[in-house]
C-alpha cells in the first residue's frame, strides 16, 4: 500500500512579504482559508496581488469596473502573480451633488483609501492594482499606494463618451446648466428631460476635464498610471488591452520592488499640478495632489501648485472652460501629447514612471492626430495664464484656490452676499435675488464645518444657466471641475475653524486680485463674533471625519500631517 509522502511547505519565497501568512507550519490555518478559495501550493510562491476595485451600479463612472477587473486578472496571472480581489465604495458625486449626500463625497476618499489599507495591510499582500472611476475613488487610490509604500499602480476606467442633444455633443455639464435654465424659466420640463436623458450614453466617468479625468491625467504625469492606460474611454475596445497591461506591470513592479514613493515624489507631484493647469484642470486636483504627498511624506504644498500653475499656461481646449470633452483629447493625441508638448517647452522634469519607461521616452511617442484642434502649442496657448492660482489675505490667511478657466477676468470688487450653506445660496441664485456685481459668500461648507466640504457646482451651474455672468463665489467647500467662473474656494482657515469667512456680513466689499494674488476685505473684522449656524451634531463617520480632519490647505487629510502648505511668500504672509 503506497502512503503519501510527508507534506513540505514549499519554501520561502525571497522577497515577498506575503509569506507572512503563507509559509511555515505556523500558517497552516491561513494556508487552510487560501486553498478554500482557489489557491494550491505553487500559488503560495508567488506574488499576491491585490486587485482593488471600486466597482459599483449606482454609476457610469464605476459600473463597468468589474467587467475590467477580469482582464486585469489576466495580466497578473499571466506575469506569474496571483490576483486577490477586494471591493471598496465609491461616493458619485454627480448623483450627491446638491443635496446632504454630498457630504460624504470627500470623505470617501479618506474611507477608500483606509479601506485599501486595511485588505492590503491585513492580508500581507505584495503589490496593487487599483481600478478606478469616480472623482474620489482616483486620488484614494494614489495616497493608499503612497500611505503603504508598495509595488502597484492605478487603473482609471475611463472616460465617459459625449452624449448628443438637438445635433451637438453634450456631458453632464450642461445638465447642470439647464436646471439653472429650468429656474430662470427658459427651459420648460419637457426640455429639462430631454438633456438629461442625452447627457450619459453609457459607462465611463463625466466626460469634461471635470476632477475624474484631471486627476486621472494627474497620475499619468506622477508616474503611477502608466502612460496611455487612462486616456482609453471606457467603451473603447482597448481599455481591456490596458487593463491586462496593469496587471502585468502590478507583477513586474512587485518582482523588482519598486514601491510607490520611488514614483511619488516632489518633482512627480510638480509634473501632476503643471499638467492639471496645462489642461484646463479641476481645482480640486490641488487638494488631492496635497493630500497624496502628505501620505507619502513628501514636502509638498499648495505653493508648489501654485508654482507649477503659473509656468504652465493652458494649452488644451477642454470642458468646463473650453469646446471639447476628454474623449476628444484622446482622439487628438491624448495625455502622452499634453506631456510631449510640456517636455519640449521645459514645463516638466523627467521622472520614472511604473511602465518601466521614463517620463520623457513615453512623451517622445506621442502621435498627434493631423488638424486637431483640442490640444495647443505653448506659443499660441488657449490661455496665456494657468488655470488656476493660490490666493491669500484678510479673507483667507492660509490660502483659497481661484479658478481661472472659462472667463479673462483680472479683478472683482464687489458687495458680498453671504450664506451659511449651500441650499440658501442656491435658492437665492434660483429666486432671482442674486445681483450683477455680488460676490457670493457661502461658508460652514469646509472640511470640518459641512462636514465634508461639498461642491457648489448647482449654485454655479445655476448662474450660468440664468445668464448672471457677473459675479463672484468664494467658499470655504469645494467646486466641481465641472464649474467655471470668477470663482475661490478652499479658503482657509475655513469659517467652522474660526477663519475671518465666518466674520463677513452682507455688503462688506470683497476685492479679489489674480495678478496680486490676493483676496481682502475692506470691513474691519477686529471686533466682530461669528455667529455660527445652528446644526445638528455630526454623527457616526462624519463625527469622526470633523474631529480629525486637516484644513483644505493641507489636503484635508485625516492622518497626522505636518504638510509644508502654510509656506507662502513672506510679504503674503505679513499682510494676511
Amino acid at each position: 500500500m503506497n502512503e503519501d509522502p510527508p507534506y513540505t511547505p514549499p519554501s520561502r519565497p525571497k522577497n515577498l512579504r506575503s509569506a507572512a501568512v503563507t509559509q511555515g507550519a505556523n500558517r497552516a490555518a491561513a494556508r487552510s482559508y487560501l486553498r478554500a478559495a482557489g489557491l494550491d501550493d505553487a500559488d503560495f510562491s508567488r506574488p499576491l496581488i491585490g486587485v482593488v476595485n471600486t466597482w459599483s451600479s449606482v454609476t457610469p463612472c464605476n459600473m463597468h469596473l468589474g467587467d475590467l477587473a477580469e482582464h486585469v486578472r489576466r495580466g497578473v496571472r499571466d506575469s506569474g502573480g496571483v490576483p486577490i480581489d477586494f471591493n471598496t465604495i465609491v461616493v458619485t458625486d454627480g448623483i450627491s451633488m446638491g443635496t446632504p449626500g454630498m457630504k460624504a463625497s470627500l470623505i470617501s476618499r479618506e474611507t477608500i483609501a483606509d479601506s485599501i489599507e486595511l485588505a492590503v495591510q491585513g492580508h500581507q499582500l505584495d503589490g496593487v492594482v487599483c481600478i478606478v472611476g469616480c472623482d474620489k475613488t482616483i486620488p484614494a487610490a494614489a495616497m493608499a499606494l503612497a500611505r503603504m509604500d508598495l509595488p502597484g499602480c492605478v487603473l482609471y476606467g475611463g472616460t465617459i463618451m459625449p452624449g448628443l442633444h438637438a445635433g451637438k455633443e453634450i456631458s453632464i455639464q450642461e445638465v447642470f446648466e439647464a436646471i439653472g435654465a429650468h429656474g430662470a424659466g427658459s427651459l420648460d420640463d419637457a426640455g429639462l428631460r430631454q438633456v438629461e436623458s442625452a447627457a450619459c450614453p453609457g459607462a465611463g466617468a463625466c466626460g469634461g476635464q471635470f476632477t475624474a479625468n484631471t486627476m486621472a491625467m494627474a497620475l499619468t504625469a506622477m508616474g503611477i498610471s502608466p502612460v496611455g492606460a487612462n486616456d482609453v474611454p471606457a467603451t473603447h475596445p482597448d481599455k481591456p488591452v490596458e487593463a491586462e497591461r496593469c496587471g502585468r506591470l502590478a507583477v513586474e513592479l512587485t518582482k523588482r520592488r519598486l514601491n510607490a514613493r520611488r514614483f511619488i515624489t516632489a518633482q512627480s507631484l510638480r509634473n501632476a499640478a503643471a499638467a492639471v493647469s496645462a489642461s484646463g484642470g479641476s481645482t480640486n486636483a490641488v487638494l488631492h495632489l496635497v493630500a497624496i504627498g502628505a501620505e507619502a511624506g513628501v514636502d509638498f504644498g499648495i505653493e508648489d501648485c501654485n508654482d507649477a500653475c503659473e509656468a504652465a499656461p493652458v494649452i488644451c481646449d477642454l470642458k468646463p472652460g473650453g469646446q471639447f470633452l476628454a474623449s476628444h483629447l484622446f482622439q487628438a493625441g491624448g495625455t502622452r501629447l499634453v506631456l510631449q508638448r510640456m517636455m519640449q517647452a521645459g514645463k516638466i522634469e523627467d521622472a520614472t514612471t511604473v511602465s518601466g519607461r521614463s517620463l520623457f521616452d513615453e512623451a517622445r511617442e506621442a502621435i498627434e492626430t493631423p488638424n486637431q484642434k483640442v490640444i495647443r502649442d505653448f506659443d499660441a496657448p488657449v490661455m496665456t495664464r494657468g488655470s488656476y492660482a493660490v490666493i491669500y489675505g484678510n479673507v483667507a490667511p492660509d490660502g483659497a484656490v481661484i479658478k481661472l478657466v472659462g472667463h479673462d477676468t483680472a479683478r472683482f470688487e464687489g458687495p458680498a452676499r453671504v450664506f451659511d450653506t449651500e441650499e440658501t445660496a442656491f435658492d437665492a441664485v434660483q429666486r432671482g435675488a442674486i445681483r450683477e456685481g455680488d460676490v457670493i459668500v457661502i461658508r460652514y461648507e469646509g472640511p470640518r464645518g459641512g462636514p465634508g466640504m461639498r461642491e457648489m457646482l448647482q449654485v454655479t451651474a445655476a448662474l450660468k444657466g440664468r445668464g448672471v455672468q457677473n459675479v463672484a463665489l468664494i467658499t470655504d467647500g469645494r467646486f466641481s471641475g465641472a464649474s467655471y467662473g470668477f470663482v475661490a474656494g478652499h479658503v482657509s482657515p475655513e469659517a467652522a475653524a474660526g477663519g475671518p469667512i465666518a466674520l463677513l456680513r452682507d455688503d462688506d466689499i470683497i476685492a479679489i486680485d489674480v495678478a496680486a494674488r490676493r483676496i481682502e476685505t475692506s470691513a474691519d473684522l477686529s471686533n466682530r463674533v461669528a455667529s455660527p449656524p445652528k446644526r445638528e451634531a455630526p454623527t457616526g463617520v462624519f463625527a469622526k471625519y470633523a474631529a480629525l480632519v486637516s484644513s483644505a490647505s493641507q489636503g484635508a487629510v485625516t492622518i497626522p500631517n505636518p504638510s509644508p502648505a502654510q509656506r507662502r511668500p513672506e510679504h503674503m504672509r505679513e499682510a494676511s
